[in-house]
């Protein structure tokens, strides 16, 4: 599977936002945006004015790398978005909320979407019972997603569940600590959503 391996920091600062990619890092002095928010590289410090294009472009890019898809991915989670009824920006939202790999995430089992994922696909969580190893499946309303017996003693599964309330957690998901449960009582509406985008940019870009 095609991932991106190199600097995340360097994301943050391009797309001038912080996009919390390093866990607990980006909590601390330490946050390379907070140091230094310019654009990386030898741009320098200046932010020229964006065309429309960019404009959209930009906001698709944050985005897309706030919850790590590469291009092939987050086209196709547009497309599906499209096909169903509603607004089509906020249902694109709220399918990357729905992925295996956020929920884990939100649910404070991982510091970042990229540990997230890389617990999914080694098999370490049961939803409903079942295991799932697959990071964009989708979560349904009643669904559980549980840390298997045998991975509950990873050290930064039980590092993450300690710093859960700094990053809070979603009033559309419980969360049982002691039984390393958590519950999606509710689908996610957009103002349950804390990313900070103007999704109908991301349409826009997809429409031209």
């Amino acid at each position: 599977m095609a991932r991106y391996t190199a600097a995340v920091c360097r994301i943050c600062r391009r797309e001038n936002a912080k996009l919390f990619l390093k866990g607990d890092r980006c909590f601390a002095s330490k946050c390379a945006f907070e140091r230094r928010p310019s654009i990386p590289g030898q741009t320098g410090p200046r932010r020229g004015k964006l065309s429309e294009y960019g404009l959209q472009l930009r906001e698709k890019q944050k985005v897309k790398r706030s919850y790590g898809l590469l291009e092939k991915q987050f086209r196709s989670t547009f497309g599906r978005a499209e096909r169903q009824k509603g607004i089509t920006g906020t249902n694109l939202l709220l399918l990357l909320e729905r992925r295996l790999d956020n929920i884990v995430y939100r649910l404070g089992f991982a510091s970042s979407r990229s540990q997230a994922r890389q617990l999914v696909c080694h098999g370490h969580f049961l939803v409903n019972g079942r295991k799932v190893d697959i990071p964009s499946y989708l979560v349904n309303k009643g669904d559980s997603v549980t840390l298997r017996e045998k991975s509950r003693k990873i050290a930064l599964v039980q590092e993450s569940l300690e710093t859960v309330a700094r990053r809070g957690l979603p009033n559309w998901l419980e969360l049982d600590k002691d039984a390393f449960t958590g519950r999606v009582t509710e689908l996610p509406l957009r103002e349950d959503l804390s990313v900070q985008v103007t999704e109908q940019l991301i349409v826009e870009f997809y429409s031209k």
